[in-house]
């Protein structure tokens, strides 16, 4: 018998998420896991009368396809892919992996190679310029047991999650919006932390369902040259196949000049990628109600209620007012922490994950979840 949550979320995606019109065509790119899914998303494309186009992966082809990449090779998938991409009105994509750490013995400089020449031309540059694109992960036994939940309990929860009242979740952030947009200085302190830069001009993004699901972020870009101070995050970070736990940050006139975690060496060698990737392109707030621990899964954790993340590398253009002054990398590393203080302005506005000001407390996870 069909779920019909899944008839309930893909509806969501193209209606609310990238908001697919008839004539429209969409990239739809998937695991062979998530393939349930995928079959009702092409079937509400057509009932829409617009156009999908599949693209199918498999992790352990992926991890043999990387073993071998060379930058000739990236450059020459960008170029056959990139104009599928240009000419696309939508994009949807889909991960659903059966172990997380498939990747794990893929040499790093493979993995930021392809970043660099495939990675961020196409998803970061095209993708993310049209707007109309969304990311989602598929419910996995490895990610029930990332989570330490039994799949049953898992699939539940991730469903709670996914199809949450985001409209209303986008309106209770606009006032956060709004004092975003007025403030200079932020400073976050925490145990073994504090932390200042600016965000002064800066846009800030409401992510309410339409970039992400599960979603629950509203982020900006911090002004480049002023993060000073230092952070340590409490919340543990997958990227790349590693765990890193601990990671400490110092920043001086917005660079990152000392960084440590459970695996510093990769750290590092993560960070010196290229000249913007120890630089601050984000800084956003948690908000998902329904996310309340970490799960190893950056699309889950950045949005934990309560939290804030930081992204060192990438700068998203639609954060920046003046997009000459955006921060590129092909890095893009969002690194968390769950409570603390947030000040904007000398004016303490989050403490312990919960907001103070009155025109705020809409975001708190007992407002949200009503």
């Amino acid at each position: 018998m069909k779920d019909p949550r899944i008839a309930k979320l893909c509806k969501n995606l193209l209606g609310y998420s990238v908001k697919l019109k008839k004539g429209q065509s969409i990239i739809i790119e998937a695991s062979y896991r998530s393939r349930e899914i995928v079959v009702e998303l092409v079937r509400q494309v057509y009932a829409i009368g617009a156009y999908p186009f599949v693209r199918i992966s498999e992790e352990t082809i992926n991890r043999e396809v990387m073993m071998g990449m060379t930058e000739e090779l990236s450059k020459t998938m960008c170029k056959y892919t990139l104009p599928m991409f240009e000419g696309a009105d939508a994009y949807i994509g889909i991960y659903s992996a059966k172990n997380s750490f498939e990747s794990a013995d893929v040499p790093l400089d493979k993995k930021t190679l392809h970043a660099k020449h495939y990675g961020k031309p196409i998803h970061v540059d095209v993708r993310c310029a049209k707007k109309n694109w969304v990311i989602l992960d598929w419910p996995s036994p490895s990610m029930a047991q990332m989570a330490q939940m039994s799949y049953e309990a898992f699939e539940d929860f991730y469903f709670d999650v996914c199809t949450m009242d985001y409209a209303k979740m986008h309106k209770a952030m606009l006032p956060l919006k709004a004092l975003m947009e007025k403030t200079d200085k932020v400073r976050i302190v925490a145990p073994d932390t504090d932390l200042t830069f600016s965000i002064k001009g800066q846009l800030a993004t409401p992510c309410a369902g339409t970039c992400n699901i599960p979603d629950g972020e509203l982020m900006t870009s911090p002004v480049r040259d002023s993060a000073n101070g230092k952070i340590k995050f409490n919340i543990p970070s997958l990227h790349n196949g590693i765990i890193h736990s601990d990671i400490e940050l110092e920043f001086k006139d917005g660079k990152v000049i000392n960084a440590s975690s459970s695996d510093t060496k990769s750290l590092i060698k993560e960070l010196d990628g290229d000249e913007g990737a120890r630089y601050l392109g984000e800084f956003a707030f948690g908000v998902n109600p329904f996310i309340t621990k970490p799960m190893n899964n950056t699309l889950f954790d950045e949005k934990i209620s309560g939290s804030i993340h930081l992204a060192c590398g990438n700068g998203y253009p639609e954060n920046y007012k003046d997009q000459s002054k955006v921060n590129h990398s092909q890095l893009h590393w969002d690194i968390i922490l769950k409570g603390g203080e947030v000040y904007f302005d000398g004016k303490l506005i989050r403490k312990n994950g919960l907001f103070l000001p009155k025109e705020l407390t809409a975001l708190n996870p007992e407002n949200l979840k009503k």
